[in-house]
C-alpha cells in the first residue's frame, strides 16, 4: 500500500446505517480538516495526470468538485461539473440511469467540452459506477472523449470498474476497500 492510502485510510469515517440501513458510508469529511493531506492529495493527483495531455477534468456532483477543481487548476485546464437534473442555470444535456432504489439523471452544459477534448472524470467514491458512467455519457454526447477516471475511494466490491470499462480502462484511485 502507498502512503497516501495509508494516510486516506486513516482519515476516512465509516458512518455506519447511512444512507440507508445496512450501507456502511465513507465519509470524506475528516480528509477536508487535513490541510496538509489535501494537499498531498492534490499533488499525488497531478503527479499522476500531468502528463496525459488532457482538456479538461469533469466532477461529479458533489465531492467530486472538491479535488477535482483542484488537480484541474493545478493542470491548468478547465474544470467542468457534472450536476443532478435541476442545477444547472443553461441549457443542459441529461443523462438518466438506473440506481438499484430508483433512478437518477446528470446534466452537463451544453457547450462545457469541445469536440474531440480528452477529459478526465473525477470524483470522490467509486461504488457501483453508475454516476461515473452517466457523467462518461455525457462526455461522449458533447463529442469529447474520456481518457480516464479519478476517485479517492474504490469499493472494489461492488465491481464498478466493469460498468466503466466500456468507456476506458484507465480507472485509477488513491485507495481501495
Amino acid at each position: 500500500m502507498n502512503p497516501i492510502s495509508e494516510k486516506l485510510k486513516a482519515k476516512i469515517r465509516d458512518v455506519d446505517n447511512f444512507p440507508k440501513p445496512g450501507i456502511t458510508f465513507k465519509d470524506i469529511t475528516p480528509i477536508l480538516g487535513d490541510s496538509k493531506l489535501c494537499r498531498d492529495i492534490t499533488e499525488e493527483l497531478t503527479n499522476r495526470y500531468k502528463y496525459d495531455d488532457l482538456d479538461a477534468i469533469v466532477g461529479v456532483e458533489s465531492r467530486g468538485f472538491l479535488f477535482g477543481m483542484l488537480l484541474a487548476y493545478e493542470l491548468n485546464i478547465p474544470f467542468v461539473p457534472v450536476r443532478k437534473s435541476g442545477k444547472l442555470p443553461f441549457r443542459t444535456l441529461k443523462h438518466s440511469y438506473d440506481l438499484e432504489y430508483g433512478s437518477a439523471s446528470m446534466e452537463i452544459h451544453v457547450d462545457a467540452l469541445e469536440k474531440d477534448w480528452k477529459v478526465l472524470i473525477h470524483d470522490d467514491l467509486l461504488a457501483t459506477g453508475g454516476t461515473a458512467a452517466a457523467a462518461a455519457a455525457l462526455v461522449e454526447q458533447l463529442g469529447a472523449e474520456v481518457q480516464g477516471f479519478s476517485f479517492l475511494i474504490d469499493l472494489t466490491f461492488l465491481n464498478g470498474k466493469a460498468v466503466l470499462a466500456p468507456f476506458t480502462t484507465n480507472i485509477n484511485s488513491l485507495v481501495a476497500y
